[in-house]
């Protein structure tokens, strides 16, 4: 299931403040300050994604190799 436009856009919005928050970080804050900043903006990104791949296995018809070869087909 994808993500509800609500949803998404509250992710797109968060991604935008810790993008704020990195550039800011990096010239008054100590570089671990940083990384951890850029650890939950690749966080949000990579839950994007995540949702998407599933989608795509969800709506994966059976026995189809797909994309994916013969990898779920065990």
């Amino acid at each position: 299931m994808t993500l509800s436009k609500q949803t998404l856009d509250h992710l797109l919005e968060a991604e935008a403040h810790l993008r704020a928050a990195i550039k800011s970080a990096a010239t008054n804050e100590k570089p671990l300050v940083v990384q951890q900043l850029s650890k939950l903006l690749l966080d949000l990104e990579q839950c994007k994604k995540i949702e998407e791949l599933m989608d795509m296995l969800e709506s994966r018809k059976p026995d189809s190799r797909g994309s994916f070869g013969s990898f779920f087909n065990d």
